[in-house]
């Protein structure tokens, strides 16, 4: 075993790096955190930036309590703020957003956000059993008057230069089923609101000049579709039948005519409901109907029908309509059949009991067949997707000629842009096996579209196919190049086999053989792709002849070109005519930042780089950006800056109580050396009453790799286990070191990545040799439990939702999914070749269960019964064998919790729990009692009851 106090490493072998840290977050306050204050912590969310760059509109949201949106403008000159009561949802720290509940019209001259009722407001209501409803805001943003409609459940600007919002209103509460609800279109010019009542689904086209919508009713009397035009305030009822509306949606535009499709439902007298695709194009001309009916259509599938389930949509060009197909099945009377569904966890006392069966019922059977493709409990995971699912199928107009695009075997078919050609993906014959390997293969056919003939050009494939901005041709990766085939002419042309660089993500430690870097990009004239090698960005021409390397010094310099900044959302492809900005990112130095690619890929010019994480967002007309700027000890806050990122403009400040409260003293960046001789990073966080020269307790938390989320800012909160914020403002230190995988041996890999971390994290003088804990969840909980089996060096551990046992655990069910566990271990996480049937000793050699005499450490363990993906028995036979042993050990068991815990009473509890553990074994402070004693189950009650009484994190 590994000695308690390691050996000092050699100067060389260390290095240490102490960020950057501003002045303000060096010179934190001394308030220690409080839970109230917890709940005050502030996100921002919704952010959104105007076209033109002017104007950055967001949501400022804190844990509990009211909200307000903001509208600021990108100088930093001009702010305007709105509350908008207590929305739904909270945490985090920043989103981008496109919609949602804040919206900038295209044009930048409105604003319109969702408004909430109060905390106060709320609770009231829930005193009195009242319901209330939300209601949307909206502003002007040249004169900043507003106007609140109440009752509005969503809303909706129309296209690029709107004169209308569309507000869906909330139903009423004892309407009749099918009764359609009211829209409110509102004119922003007269200010003007037009009431339009029983509307069942609506769509407004690309432009913005037409709205569809259809009315609906329960006699269905008034039952049909509407267009709207915007521009002369005209409607048109275009269908009008005593059927069913649905799936109601515009064609994209794209310089074509508008076009909309629908799915409509006849119901016969005898309650069956078949269904039709209905297509409309001619607005503005000659309307023209295409009504797609099965039973007029020559070819078409026996015992199917058009399926209600999938919205129809027109080709490109007008001349297709597409479509699904299902069986034409009765609705499933449910009560006839019991749930017999599995639930995860041990029989007995908490699992589900059966169901009460009389004479009549069906017996409540799951039948589970060895030659099943799919297993039962990944076929009831999927029960309600197999329910749902249709085959795409097309309609070509002239010709009036059905075609059937997928099939039982070939189920899944892509359209490709201008939709001529589709990709089919057939998987049903590698089901079975793929389910226990691992594997994804599925044999890839290029799809005819007019005819839908089908040619397999990829059998037993593995990666992702990406189809061309103009649909003509296919990239993949296969035998560790890259491919491109032309479904014109039915060719392969290997397109990086010239380039003298490798594609294979030599990186990547999982058992899978050469896999490929990603991303891949392709350009707008689908002429090229854009490549990376981990490090730089190539361009590669398609037809296998020209490449060049785009970025030139990623690899000398240890910076990684990633992928470009998409800031049209209708972008498809890269224009390399225009300057790409690319994310980038510093393997060693952990800095990020964006990287210009000027015209035509010339020049590479650095605008962002820096010792913190980005995120980054261009206006759409201009190069106005506004990005997060973030490190472990400041919030992401907003700043905007023009295109040069010279003079950037703070836009947001959304946690000042901060500078009031203990803080870290920020993060130094750890090189070590792991037994195998890999050379990696871990993150420390130091405390905030850091001081040079003294030790500290540290709690040590794994995973995988984890160095890189180094100047990633962590909310303090109750209800995170292991909150790094709260863990440094109380005093410790925390390591988060990186672990790289051997095949054969992932429990034993982090013994030899772990270990060495801490030492070398010791052998800088701020961590404490004896005062070290340790702390995992999931897969880190594995870590966690297979370290202790190894070494000394952690004076206590916490495992959550731990694996424990390799063998027993490789043929278990991870229920969350319904998949066998195999696959993981042979493909995933578990790194093995093989099952433990031909590899019995590495399995054995790395299951915590098999080496339970060795723990020295104090361990608390935290597995829940309905455990999804790691069995619940995987933590009970663990705790059974360490209590044979007499170790020292408690098992936390969270009644109905799945993999993690849901409920933030369980959450604050299991976080006072470990707090109190640790500061136990790290900080001297008196044993919790049940810890020293445990809690009878007549007692457990009034212990929980005790506990609440005095709900605190922070000593």
């Amino acid at each position: 075993m590994t000695p308690r106090r390691p050996a000092p490493l050699a100067a060389a072998a260390l290095a240490l790096s102490l960020l950057a840290l501003p002045v303000a977050a060096q010179n934190a306050g001394t308030a220690e955190l409080d839970p109230t204050d917890l709940n005050h912590w502030k996100s921002v969310r919704s952010g959104q930036l105007t076209p033109d760059g002017r104007w950055f509109a967001y949501q400022v949201t804190p844990t509990e309590g009211d909200a307000e949106v903001v509208v600021r403008s990108t100088d930093g000159g001009e702010e305007h703020r709105f509350p908008i009561g207590e929305p739904s949802g909270s945490g985090g720290t920043f989103s981008f957003a496109t919609t949602g509940p804040v919206q900038l019209s295209a044009d930048g001259n409105w604003l319109a956000f969702t408004t909430f009722p109060t905390e106060e407001e709320s609770d009231e209501a829930e005193k009195s059993d009242k319901t209330l409803h939300n209601a949307v805001t909206v502003v002007n943003l040249d004169t900043w008057q507003e106007e609140k409609y109440e009752g509005v459940s969503g809303f909706e600007f129309a296209g690029d230069s709107p004169r209308w919002l569309v507000m869906r209103r909330v139903a009423p509460e004892k309407a009749p089923k099918d009764t359609g609800s009211g829209l409110l279109l509102l004119d922003l010019e007269t200010g003007v609101p037009s009431p339009i009542g029983s509307v069942g689904a609506f769509d407004l086209n690309d432009a913005g000049e037409l709205l569809a919508y259809t009315t609906q009713a329960p006699d269905r009397v008034v039952n049909g579709i509407t267009v709207l035009d915007l521009r002369t305030n005209q409607s048109q009822r275009i269908d009008s039948q005593r059927d069913l509306y649905s799936q109601l949606s515009w064609a994209d535009e794209d310089g074509q005519q508008p076009a909309l499709s629908v799915i409509r439902g006849h119901i016969s007298e005898e309650d069956d409901t078949t269904y039709v695709a209905v297509g409309f194009t001619g607005f503005g001309g000659s309307l023209t109907t295409t009504v797609v009916d099965a039973s007029e259509l020559e070819d078409f599938p026996e015992g199917m029908q058009i399926s209600p389930l999938r919205s129809p949509r027109w080709s490109d060009d007008r001349s297709s309509i597409f479509f699904g197909i299902a069986e034409h099945d009765e609705d499933p009377n449910e009560d006839e059949r019991p749930d017999v569904k599995p639930v995860a966890g041990t029989p007995g006392a908490m699992q589900r009991p059966a169901p009460d069966l009389d004479e009549d019922d069906l017996p409540s059977l799951v039948l589970w067949h060895g030659n099943d493709p799919r297993l039962q409990s990944r076929q009831q995971v999927q029960e309600r997707a197999d329910e749902r699912f249709n085959f795409l199928a097309a309609y070509h107009v002239d010709e009036r000629r059905f075609v059937r695009l997928a099939t039982e075997a070939m189920r899944n078919v892509t359209l490709a842009e201008s939709q001529r050609y589709a990709l089919g993906y057939d998987d049903l014959s590698y089901q079975l096996r793929d389910g226990i390997d691992g594997g994804r293969r599925q044999d890839v056919y290029a799809v005819d579209v007019k005819t839908g003939d089908a040619e397999r050009i990829l059998p037993a494939f593995n990666w992702r196919v990406s189809l061309s901005p103009n649909g003509t041709k296919a990239l993949y990766y296969n035998d560790r190049h890259y491919h491109v085939y032309d479904f014109e002419s039915g060719s392969h042309t290997n397109i990086s086999g010239a380039v003298p660089v490798s594609f294979v993500n030599v990186a990547d430690d999982h058992n899978v053989e050469d896999p490929p870097i990603g991303p891949v990009v392709w350009t707008s004239d689908s002429e090229s792709v854009l490549l990376t090698d981990a490090w730089d960005v190539w361009k590669i021409d398609v037809d296998g002849g020209d490449y060049s390397n785009l970025t030139k010094t990623g690899r000398g310099e240890g910076i990684r070109y990633r992928r470009p900044l998409r800031y049209d959302p209708d972008q498809n492809g890269i224009d390399l005519s225009e300057p790409v900005y690319l994310e980038i990112y510093g393997e060693w130095t952990k800095k990020t930042g964006v990287a210009k690619l000027t015209s035509n890929g010339r020049d590479v010019e650095t605008l962002l780089w820096d010792e913190a994480q980005h995120t980054v967002r261009r206006a759409e007309n201009t190069e106005t950006f506004v990005y997060t700027r973030e490190t472990f000890t400041q919030f992401p806050d907003v700043w905007a800056a023009q295109g040069s990122f010279d003079d950037p403009v703070r836009l947001t400040d959304a946690n000042p109580q901060q500078a009031d409260y203990a803080w870290s003293a920020g993060t130094r960046l750890l090189d070590f050396v792991t037994d195998k001789g890999d050379s990696l990073q871990a993150a420390l966080y130091l405390p905030a009453d850091y001081t040079e020269g003294e030790t500290y307790p540290t709690v040590v938390y794994i995973y995988e790799k984890l160095s890189q989320n180094m100047n990633r800012y962590v909310v303090p909160n109750e209800t995170r286990a292991l909150n790094v914020s709260v863990y440094t403002s109380r005093g410790y230190a925390v390591l988060t070191p990186d672990i790289v995988y051997k095949i054969n041996d992932p429990g034993m890999s982090a013994v030899w990545s772990v270990v060495p971390a801490v030492q070398a994290a010791i052998e800088t003088g701020i961590v404490d040799a004896d005062r070290v804990g340790l702390h995992g969840h999931s897969w880190g909980g594995y870590q966690t439990a297979h370290l202790i089996t190894q070494t000394d060096i952690f004076a206590s551990a916490i495992a959550g939702a731990a694996l424990t046992d390799m063998v027993s655990m490789y043929n278990s069910v991870y229920w969350n999914s319904g998949n066998s566990n195999a696959g993981i271990f042979e493909s995933s996480q578990g790194r093995f070749k093989g099952s433990y049937l031909d590899n019995h000793e590495a399995y054995l050699r790395n299951s915590p269960a098999f080496h339970v005499k060795n723990v020295t450490t104090p361990l608390v363990l935290l597995h829940n019964e309905k455990d999804g993906a790691v069995d619940f028995n995987q933590g009970i036979t663990f705790y059974n064998s360490l209590r044979e042993q007499e170790k020292a050990v408690v098992l936390l068991q969270y009644v109905g919790e799945n993999h993690g815990l849901r409920n933030p009473v369980n959450q604050r509890d299991y976080t006072v729990r470990m707090m109190e553990f640790f500061d136990h074994y790290l900080r001297d402070f008196p044993a919790p009692d049940w810890w020293v004693n445990g809690v009878p189950r007549l007692e457990m009650e009034q212990h929980l009851k005790d506990r609440q009484k005095k709900p605190k994190i922070i000593s």
